[in-house]
């Protein structure tokens, strides 16, 4: 679902900006369970977790009573930042970013959910900035 607001939207250009805008990263398998949480020398909480934790068994609990098929990503808005979560073929990754994304079309939430998509998860390990929590 596209978010509109007339805030000011981020412009994630660049693989660059953002991994600099990544606050946190947690991996959940396909039964919605955490299974590894990063965090950064910016932000060591992971109470974020929690809260996808629940929404993804929300998402499974509506999808099977409405019977409903497709999944691409939720946004999870805070007071000041966003976490994303993206399904991916063997898993899902939630990515709490520095601020509040607003994606301003379908398209732009597709790019940025499909970057999540071939986000190399080996990445997190060999980059000092994701530490593992």
């Amino acid at each position: 679902k596209v978010r509109e607001s007339t805030e000011k939207s981020s412009s994630l250009v660049s693989q660059e900006a953002i991994l600099s805008s990544i606050l946190g990263v947690a991996i959940f398998d396909l039964s919605s369970f955490p299974r590894e949480y990063y965090v950064t020398a910016d932000n060591n909480n992971t109470n974020w977790v929690q809260l996808v934790f629940q929404v993804l068994g929300l998402k499974s609990l509506l999808m099977s009573s409405l019977k409903l098929e497709g999944f691409s990503h939720i946004s999870i808005g805070f007071s000041q930042q966003t976490a994303i979560v993206v399904r991916t073929k063997d898993d899902y990754i939630a990515l709490l970013m520095r601020e509040s994304i607003l994606f301003k079309d379908v398209e732009q939430a597709d790019k940025f959910s499909q970057w999540v998509r071939h986000f190399e998860q080996k990445l997190l390990r060999q980059n000092s900035r994701f530490i593992p929590a």
